[in-house]
């Protein structure tokens, strides 16, 4: 891919070949590149890119369930929803407004830096706002959960159901990938 798609080479590609035939050892303190054979900008971009790839997939659902969420409201079972369940209900609305808030920043934040010379600076706060929206959709999806197992069953096993179910999250979300990280990084 080159920079005009707004993307930098392919990363299984050899070395050689984005060097013109020579392989490029990593300079950090002269030629500006990195362990990758990346300058500051490319990385940058390289790392704006599968951002924007993990944004489209955690947008996807957050905007899907709150767009459902939205609409219970309206349905004449939710007036005869007890009091605590209408709490949980709302609770779980706000979740997945801020979880749409946070994940969606990122765009509106590159559109407003878009040309300032500040790629690096908005891909760290970008990752970070979409950090934070990975947490709130966590939340929001343990909430509905919660909510709907509740209401659909009565039964007291609900909370052990929906902590398993929680437990998977963190598991598949957090604990799988900081194991790789640890177990796998190159320590860079």
């Amino acid at each position: 891919m080159n920079e005009r798609n707004g993307g930098t080479q392919a990363e299984d590609e050899p070395k050689e070949a984005r060097h013109g035939g020579k392989a490029q050892a990593p300079d950090r303190d002269t030629g500006g590149h990195d362990g990758r054979g990346e300058t500051e900008g490319e990385r940058a971009d390289r790392r704006w890119q599968e951002l924007l790839q993990e944004i489209r997939v955690a947008q996807t659902g957050v905007q899907i369930l709150l767009g459902f969420l939205l609409t219970v409201v309206f349905t004449p079972l939710f007036h005869a929803l007890e009091q605590t369940d209408k709490t949980i209900y709302l609770v779980t609305v706000v979740l997945g407004s801020l979880a749409t808030g946070a994940l969606i920043g990122p765009v509106s934040f590159h559109r407003i830096v878009s040309g300032r010379r500040v790629k690096p600076q908005a891909v760290v706060w970008a990752s970070r706002l979409t950090f934070t929206g990975l947490l709130l959709l966590l939340a929001t999806l343990t909430a509905a959960l919660f909510l709907i197992l509740r209401v659909a069953t009565h039964d007291p096993y609900v909370p052990w159901l929906v902590s398993g179910v929680l437990a998977w999250y963190l598991i598949c979300w957090f604990a799988l990938p900081l194991w790789v990280r640890i177990h796998y990084a190159d320590g860079s």
